[in-house]
């Protein structure tokens, strides 16, 4: 989620993971300075899975702000310098990504920047219906009290797992802190009755517009609570 409060003073960041698998939900969120990171609760659990895709720099704050749900946030952080707004970044710093390897649900790698100018871009990289990887970018202009957002997969319980294929959706941001937005975002991922808890962890950054550097950020982990 990319987005501006309503006061149009600070540019917020929300990033959520969920995981169905014993490696993935073994992991939480932490912050590093000014870079948010996943790492292991459980190193026996995530060696399960494939650690490449499971530990990775989830946002990083500095001139830009660049989110992504994989090690691709490595590649689009070099790209800033090298292209003058978020939509060139992600397509520089994404030219040697796809979809994960991760047979058979073949997850779509998302990712964001966003500038200080108020200039954002959301970008998806997926595997289409018919096989072949389909690139999408979104780039607008963030406007006061609203944000987009872009998921994964669909929210459809198939095997495999439907990737998003829609448009970012519009996202009205009401909290004013960073706090109360990782709450409501923690909240709309509540399972229904009965049903398992996917949920592992999410991130908010409410970061000044004008200097990216004075920030606040609210982790919430699930098992930490």
């Amino acid at each position: 989620l990319i987005g501006l409060d309503r006061t149009g003073e600070k540019v917020i960041v929300g990033y959520a993971i969920t995981g169905r698998s014993a490696s993935s939900q073994a992991r939480r969120l932490r912050l590093d300075g000014s870079s948010i990171w996943t790492e292991p609760t459980q190193k026996e659990l995530l060696s399960q899975g494939k650690e490449e895709l499971l530990i990775y720099r989830a946002v990083a704050i500095g001139s830009a702000i660049v989110v992504s749900n994989g090690q691709q946030t490595e590649d689009i952080v070099k790209s800033i310098g090298q292209a003058k707004d978020p939509e060139d970044i992600l397509k520089l710093g994404l030219e040697g990504w796809t979809y994960e390897p991760d047979s058979p649900h073949f997850t779509p790698r998302i990712s964001g920047c966003v500038f200080p100018d108020g200039k954002a871009c959301l970008a998806l990289i997926r595997k289409g219906s018919q096989g072949a990887e389909e690139r999408l970018f979104y780039p607008w202009e963030l406007n006061p009290g609203h944000g987009k957002m872009l998921a994964t997969y669909s929210g459809r319980e198939e095997n495999p797992l439907p990737p998003f294929d829609r448009d970012p959706l519009d996202i009205a941001i009401a909290p004013l802190d960073a706090a109360s937005l990782a709450k409501d975002l923690f909240d709309s991922l509540s399972p229904a009755p009965s049903a398992p808890d996917y949920r592992v962890a999410v991130a908010s950054v409410y970061a000044l517009k004008r200097d990216f550097l004075n920030f606040n950020v609210h982790i919430i982990n699930k098992k930490e609570r």
